[in-house]
């Protein structure tokens, strides 16, 4: 699924990820109106990074598969991801002070109801990263949000941390779309 199958996750590897991705360039506008940039693996064809105008969207680690992972199997998986990304919002937390919740809820409906949202929002739901987003920001001197967040896009794949960098804040959405 993505390019970082099959490594080991990293809290130190993680951070130097997510600190790489804050102060790395973003686009100022994604290949068509509103559309986004999907990478991938030249040798693989994984998925390495979404970009957008403004935006840009990393895997951070992903788990083994889960096929044929059921029950209390199934439920520790899941609680190791968290924990790993429990033990990297600490270390953000530790750098950047706390950081807020955002929750997907919203986006995943929007998406299901085929209705419109902000690019970035879409390209994470593109991506199946549905996982809610804890969000810091703004960051540095060139105004920057990240937000990290971990997620299974259904119940045999493997979980994925992914990182989001924006140079727009990264809030909430209403459960109403503007028109």
């Amino acid at each position: 699924m993505t390019g970082r199958a099959g490594e080991a996750f990293e809290t130190g590897r993680a951070v130097s990820d997510v600190e790489a991705l804050l102060v790395a360039p973003v686009p100022t506008a994604g290949p068509t109106a509103g559309g986004t940039d999907v990478e991938g693996d030249p040798a693989t064809g994984e998925w390495t990074a979404t970009s957008g105008a403004g935006f840009r969207i990393v895997p951070l680690w992903e788990s083994e598969d889960l096929v044929g992972v059921y029950g209390p199997e199934w439920n520790e998986a899941e609680e190791a991801a968290e924990e790993q990304l429990a033990r990297l919002v600490a270390e953000l937390d530790r750098r950047w002070g706390a950081h807020r919740r955002v929750s997907m809820r919203v986006p995943l409906f929007r998406k299901q109801a085929g209705a419109p949202m902000p690019a970035l929002f879409q390209a994470l739901c593109d991506a199946d990263c549905y996982g809610d987003l804890t969000v810091w920001g703004p960051l540095s001197a060139v105004p920057r949000w990240i937000a990290v967040s971990v997620n299974q896009s259904d119940g045999d794949a493997p979980m994925i941390m992914t990182a989001v960098v924006s140079d727009r804040p990264i809030a909430e959405l209403d459960d109403q779309p503007s028109t």
